[in-house]
């Protein structure tokens, strides 16, 4: 439901400072494209966090955590409800070292990705180098189960904390968890209210002790690949396209539909990579729709393969 000025008031006297109103996505998302949320709060702390999300739930209104605005597009004519900014919380990272002798290191979901990586590199943990180059967080890279060359944080991860709609936190075991290609589906008990996604609130990774040298070399290279495939400097939200079950990529049925370079408006599938839709400016989220239904609609009457959207698309 929209918000009214009840709701408005109680944001702005709850968190003076941390909360705009017709805040554009736009400054908060990857691509640089979106329309105005109703609202956006960035808690400082857990126990804002915590409060927001059970006033919310008790008076009907919708939220949306984003962390890093990586993988999400947002509609130009926004979202309705609440957003919630985790950069501001869940920031911490530690480790804990179990019986088995394997460190565990725990991440807040607002941590980014590439912090994450530096942390296991500067202590000479292996298990995370896959995701270097990945932008993102904790907590949305676990959402869709990010990952690359065959490997995916649901392969290291332990436990996950989730926070419920009523307030309360949860603790899952990987046992508990539904990890797939590019996603996360929580036990049908937890989503079997409207509305009452949990949110990540942290989660535990099982890692690797291993000598700093040879995963800071593997680092390098992994990077030093990734850099001259993937086009970083311009706005993007990664891969737009899941691959397909089959021996040909997203990315190379989409260059052999010849449709690398093309554009709609300001957004252009990358010449550099064509699994890569990027903003060359002045891109509207509805350019960015408009070329992934073009591509769709390419390579399924060439190849009769359907594409499906890893980029999460909201409002």
């Amino acid at each position: 439901m929209p918000l009214n000025r009840k709701a408005r008031t109680w944001l702005t006297e709850s968190y003076a400072g941390d909360v705009t109103f017709e805040e554009p996505m736009s400054d908060h998302t990857s691509f640089k494209v979106g329309g105005p949320a109703d609202a956006l709060v960035r808690p400082k702390k857990r126990d804002d966090l915590v409060r927001l999300v059970r006033w919310a739930s008790e008076h009907g209104i919708t939220y949306m955590p984003i962390g890093a605005g990586s993988n999400i597009l947002v509609r130009d004519s926004g979202i309705r409800g609440i957003v919630i900014l985790l950069d501001g919380c869940l920031q911490t990272i530690a480790e804990k070292n179990p019986a088995s002798g394997y460190p565990v290191v725990v991440a807040g979901a607002g941590v980014k990705l590439p912090a994450l990586c530096a942390y296991a590199l500067k202590h000479g943990f292996k298990g995370f180098n896959f995701i270097l180059g990945i932008p993102g967080t904790v907590g949305g890279g676990l959402r869709v189960n990010a990952g690359a060359g065959g490997r995916s944080l649901g392969d290291v991860v332990e436990t996950v904390g989730l926070l419920m709609p009523d307030g309360s936190i949860r603790t899952l075991q990987k046992t508990d968890l539904h990890f797939s290609y590019r996603n996360l589906d929580w036990p049908p008990e937890l989503t079997a209210e409207p509305g009452s996604t949990p949110i990540i609130l942290e989660a535990d990774f099982c890692l690797k002790q291993a000598g700093k040298p040879g995963i800071r070399q593997e680092a390098r290279q992994i990077l030093k690949l990734r850099n001259a495939h993937q086009p970083w400097t311009a706005p993007s939200a990664g891969c737009i396209f899941k691959n397909p079950v089959g021996d040909r990529s997203a990315g190379q049925l989409i260059d052999m539909a010849g449709l690398k370079g093309k554009r709609i408006g300001d957004a252009q599938v990358s010449p550099k990579h064509a699994n890569f839709i990027v903003n060359r400016g002045q891109a509207t989220a509805g350019d960015i729709l408009a070329l992934m239904d073009l591509i769709r609609t390419s390579v399924y009457e060439r190849y009769r393969i359907k594409l499906e959207a890893e980029v999460r698309i909201v409002g």
